[in-house]
């Protein structure tokens, strides 16, 4: 039984202090909306007590789906960097960049670089090269596959756009066939959800087509993604071998109580079997009411002996 653990969204705070130079851009946009509205509902003891309580689960492997800080200032990047040290090693944590970690022109190269243990796959060079393509990315653990891509770009304010193009597309195509070949389970992560409608369109993913594309060329078994902060479950239509793939989505790992989204959770799936004979489950914890515990919310199957269980989805 292999057992992988999802979150996102981490947006560590608080801010730190910024210079007038640093606000002279878009991060005014997100400064103004950190103090209106996110830090009210994001706090550090929410994402503490949801790491604490995963780490008595002894998850093999800890995916991580972007936005791990807010405007991406040199001194958020660097304390993400900390942070990440803090959670795990880079052999048991991987990531993927969102659109708060490229928030501005050049942000995403210096959160790539202070972050490249946790983005780099097997094989690649040990130190970073800002010349070189990272994304897509494979690291193999166990029985499963992970596949790191990135939707993570500097957009104009009141933009949270990804975007996903030819060559990742391409890219990620084969390494999902690649992984196929060596009868792994494939994990697709990336920060924007690649399904049409999930993200209002001043915050939805740009190269959806072709994601699917690259997924129905290559194969895969699940999708993880952040950015919404919502728990969801979205479905990919494939002509590779299964007619819908599991695209999972997770509330931000810093939401509390009292806010519009849903308060923060860790999905954990439970991956056994082989190829084509895939068992999975999906459990997810989350903060309770009174902000107090991480507890147990939902279990749901996603494979079993191979078949896809749950498609579609149940009406409300």
């Amino acid at each position: 039984m292999f057992k992988l653990a999802h979150i996102s969204d981490v947006h560590l705070g608080p801010l730190p202090k910024l210079t007038f130079r640093e606000l002279a851009s878009k991060r005014i946009t997100g400064f103004v909306n950190w103090h209106r509205n996110r830090r009210k509902h994001l706090f550090t003891d929410t994402l503490e007590k949801l790491l604490d309580d995963l780490e008595t689960k002894q998850p093999d492997h800890l995916a991580i789906t972007g936005d791990l800080v807010n405007l991406a200032t040199g001194i958020e990047i660097r304390a993400a960097a900390d942070w990440l040290e803090e959670v795990g090693e880079p052999s048991s944590v991987s990531v993927v960049p969102g659109n708060h970690d490229a928030y501005v022109a050049g942000a995403h190269d210096k959160a790539m670089n202070a972050w490249y243990p946790y983005v780099r796959g097997d094989g690649d060079p040990e130190d970073w090269d800002e010349d070189r393509k990272i994304f897509p990315y494979m690291r193999v653990r166990g029985p499963v596959a992970l596949i790191g891509c990135s939707t993570s770009i500097a957009t104009p304010p009141f933009s949270a756009t990804g975007y996903f193009g030819r060559r990742q597309a391409r890219a990620t195509a084969e390494l999902l066939k690649k992984a196929g070949e060596m009868g792994l389970f494939r994990v697709l992560m990336i920060h924007h959800p690649p399904i049409r409608g999930a993200a209002a369109t001043h915050k939805r993913m740009i190269g959806i087509r072709r994601f699917a594309g690259a997924v129905s060329t290559g194969g895969a078994e699940l999708v993880l993604h952040g950015h919404t902060h919502l728990n969801t479950v979205y479905w990919l239509n494939t002509h590779h071998g299964q007619d819908h793939i599991p695209v999972v989505g997770i509330a931000s790992a810093s939401q509390g109580p009292g806010g519009k989204k849903p308060r923060a959770s860790y999905n954990l799936f439970n991956i056994s079997g082989e190829q084509g004979a895939w068992n999975v489950t999906c459990e997810r914890h989350s903060l309770n009411e009174a902000a107090t515990a991480i507890e147990f919310e939902d279990v749901r199957v996603f494979y079993e002996n191979g078949r896809v269980i749950g498609f579609p989805p149940p009406e409300a």
